[in-house]
């Protein structure tokens, strides 16, 4: 994840701590000094929707032996032990879990902030109200569109509509919400609209995530963004970003799954001859260390299977149904989980001989596997030029 509106303007927002602090390119088992992962929970795979890039595959059915509430409190109580900073319910729909009020409120009191990934079509007022008086951190509404663009992703009529007022509710009662926007190459035209759509109603924040090539969203790998269309993606953003602070407006702009992104950031501003502003870019992403999944990043999946990311599920490293959360994230027996910690002589291709891999780390995994067969080949998603990461007119 990065922080665009932390790289260009060095504003500090609550998840800054975690990407941007002296060591944390230097972590190996968490987020900070001290620190476990940041941990996205798919507490149920269950969900009222059928979006076209879901990476659970969810549909609107009940799934067999996910956590009970009581294995669900143990798994957070271990999540606690190991200062785990930050648990995201995710789902599937997490709203539909009848328990997710009791649990999100177990994880606030045992000292775990609990976030919320929704599709946001359930949060009536008074949903809107207890979410807040629980005291979640933040609750992350995905909108890949608007009206009918949405509602054709995430397969269901009226599914815009509802997450509008989802959304409306949230900000009527001051939580603190944000929009989830994957970039692909059917809504790559409603960017604009989006930055339109987030000052009009006053929402906080916004994450626009590369497609990744999992789940349902393998069958759209090649209806993902070209190069060009990456570059004036972020184009966009940058150029957004920075009317809405000359403007005033506080907004948190990030984008999430392709660390390549801050390098064309740095190398943007310094053509443009911000070399200030370049400087401070090339520190923060220096800090951050580029993708930490199976470091500060993990995933625990509806029946308890711990994977480095909520893409990257083909990949098991043990349950917590079995052991410790803490145990499980350090075991470094399983040959990916070590490669993850310490990926950079194991990658390949355009990702090994890049002189940002120190910025990126390799960018995502998943994506690579997917296209290669080889989970340690170039993330495909990379849409920097061979003369920009410096390995032009070098042997492959």
């Amino acid at each position: 994840m990065i922080s665009v509106t932390k790289l260009l303007f060095a504003r500090d927002y609550f998840g800054d701590e975690l990407r941007y602090t002296a060591r944390a390119a230097s972590m190996r088992n968490g987020a900070a000094e001290g620190m476990g992962p940041v941990v996205v929970w798919n507490s149920t795979r269950t969900c009222n929707l059928r979006c076209m890039h879901c990476y659970m595959q969810s549909d609107a059915r009940k799934y067999k032996d996910e956590l009970t509430t009581e294995e669900a409190k143990r798994f957070i109580d271990d999540l606690a032990d190991f200062r785990v900073p930050v648990l995201l319910f995710s789902g599937g729909e997490p709203l539909i879990r009848p328990d997710f009020f009791e649990l999100a409120e177990y994880a606030q009191a045992a000292g775990v902030r609990p976030t919320l990934s929704t599709n946001g079509t359930l949060i009536t007022r008074e949903v809107a109200w207890r979410i807040k008086d629980i005291g979640v951190g933040y609750v992350g509404i995905s909108l890949d569109g608007l009206k009918d663009v949405n509602d054709k992703f995430r397969g269901v009529a009226g599914a815009y509509e509802k997450a509008m007022a989802g959304i409306e509710n949230c900000v009527a009662v001051g939580q603190r919400v944000g929009l989830r926007f994957t970039i692909n190459h059917h809504n790559i035209q409603e960017m604009d609209k989006i930055f339109d759509f987030i000052e009009e109603k006053g929402i906080n924040r916004v994450c626009f995530y590369h497609l990744v090539y999992s789940g349902r969203g393998q069958q759209m790998m090649d209806q993902d963004v070209t190069p060009e269309e990456s570059r004036r993606a972020m184009d966009i953003i940058i150029r957004r970003t920075r009317d809405f602070e000359e403007r005033g407006l506080e907004k948190e702009i990030l984008t999430v799954d392709n660390h390549c992104d801050g390098v064309y950031m740095y190398l943007k501003a310094l053509a443009a001859g911000e070399e200030k502003t370049a400087a401070q870019i090339k520190k923060y992403i220096s800090m951050n260390g580029g993708n930490r999944s199976g470091i500060a990043f993990g995933e625990v999946d509806p029946l308890g299977y711990v994977h480095p990311d909520q893409f990257t599920q083909h990949h098991t490293f043990g349950n917590v149904r079995e052991r410790k959360f803490g145990e499980i994230w350090q075991d470094i027996s399983h040959p990916i989980m070590a490669g993850l910690k310490d990926r950079k002589p194991r990658l390949k291709g355009r990702c090994a001989r890049c002189k940002f891999l120190d910025s990126c780390n390799g960018n995502f995994r998943t994506r690579a596997e997917a296209r290669t067969g080889d989970f340690w080949e170039s993330d495909p998603s990379c849409y920097l030029t061979d003369e920009e990461i410096g390995i032009a007119g070098k042997e492959a």
